[in-house]
């Protein structure tokens, strides 16, 4: 669903010609994105989420507390230790809800 969105965010910047033609690739098209965003507080936040998504698969991963309401990932990102539990998650998920439909 962010990929789509991030279509249409450059769909806007080429319509408002700020947009470089690049290759295709999602992490330079995720780059360019940032850039131009970057004074659009919930794109910019949003980006950053999307991009740890795509990174969480290949970083350093505790579990803990893996019974009911006290779950726990404990993921090393860029030399900061970021506890991803049910109330980040809660958190994520408001964050995307609040950028989709501000796509829409």
């Amino acid at each position: 669903m962010i990929e789509m969105s991030m279509d249409i965010l450059v769909e806007r910047a080429k319509k408002q010609k700020k947009w470089k033609p690049i290759l295709d690739a999602p992490r330079a098209k995720l780059v360019q994105l940032k850039k131009i965003y970057e004074s659009d507080p919930l794109v910019s936040e949003t980006l950053k989420l999307y991009e740890l998504f795509r990174d969480i698969e290949g970083l350093e991963k505790v579990r803990e507390a893996e019974f009911r309401k006290g779950v726990n990932l404990r993921v090393t990102y860029r030399g900061e230790v970021i506890n991803i539990n049910l109330d980040k998650l809660k958190e994520y998920a408001s964050l995307l809800e609040k950028f989709i439909s501000s796509i829409k």
